[in-house]
């Protein structure tokens, strides 16, 4: 009770706050963003570029708010990022931040994290073959690879499928790494036929070459295991109890679409801009 009564008045009134107020109080909103996810976010922490990055600043633009970027390292799985940079904080001292970016909206993940709420879907992630089609007109499933030097990126869920299918048909062809882009820039240099990567991707890789974009083509393969890959949708994340903070993100999302600053920030990236 003492110590209560000792605090500062601001101190206390801040207790009384909704999310939202406590925030706007501040006058900042904090938004973490990964490291080294190009397009998404990427380059030195003073200074990342990326489509997360911009609608990190539009959205606290549309926010009346001033922007504070969290970037962070990927941790071994999605639940440990939630964890440490949305509803708890990392046990090395950042975080957690107001709202985190890149987050798939699934709903199993959901399930599985109920102290976060997953909303605002911006984008929508699909795998896609980019390849020269000077040395591979079309493709349109695994075997039309064979004996094709191929790249993709080290631990995606992508160079998995493709070096599993058909009990390693591809495997010995498949050049790895450590990013996405840099496996789609392999395709571009020459250094491989063909990139297994996201869309977003092959098509900031071909935004940045565009003398590539006459003899390179983005291709969906068929796995023929009966499951239509439709990709998946991407969007944010906040604490669950933070209804008020959700409320106004959904807002500021749709003023960035119907305004059309949506589009412009997916054509600055290179990206298509798709229903999420």
């Amino acid at each position: 009770m003492l110590g209560a009564l000792a605090a500062p008045w601001p101190a206390l009134a801040q207790t009384d706050l909704t999310d939202l107020a406590r925030i706007r109080a501040a006058g900042t909103l904090k938004v973490a963003v990964y490291k080294d996810n190009a397009p998404f976010s990427d380059g030195p922490t003073s200074a990342m570029k990326g489509l997360d990055v911009s609608l990190a600043e539009a959205l606290a633009r549309q926010m009346n708010l001033k922007l504070s970027l969290l970037p962070f390292d990927a941790g071994e799985n999605m639940g440990d990022d939630l964890r440490n940079m949305v509803w708890r904080g990392h046990y090395l001292g950042y975080g957690p931040a107001d709202v985190m970016l890149q987050v798939p909206a699934d709903r199993f993940l959901a399930q599985a994290n109920p102290q976060v709420m997953i909303l605002a879907p911006y984008v929508r992630q699909t795998i896609v073959l980019l390849h020269d089609t000077r040395k591979l007109e079309s493709a349109a499933t695994p075997e039309d690879l064979k004996g094709l030097t191929l790249a993709a990126e080290r631990g995606a869920g992508a160079a998995s499928v493709l070096m599993g299918y058909g009990g390693g048909l591809l495997r010995n062809q498949v050049s790895i790494f450590n990013s996405g882009v840099d496996a789609a820039q392999a395709a571009v240099d020459g250094k491989a036929v063909a990139a297994f990567v996201t869309r977003a991707q092959a098509e900031s890789v071909l935004f940045r070459n565009p003398g590539a974009a006459s003899h390179f083509r983005i291709s969906k393969l068929n796995f023929n295991n009966g499951i239509s890959d439709t990709g998946w949708p991407v969007g944010m994340a906040i604490k669950t109890a933070h209804k008020d903070l959700g409320q106004a993100l959904e807002a500021a999302m749709k003023a960035l679409r119907d305004s059309g600053e949506m589009l412009a920030m997916f054509k600055q990236h290179g990206l298509t801009l798709a229903a999420p």
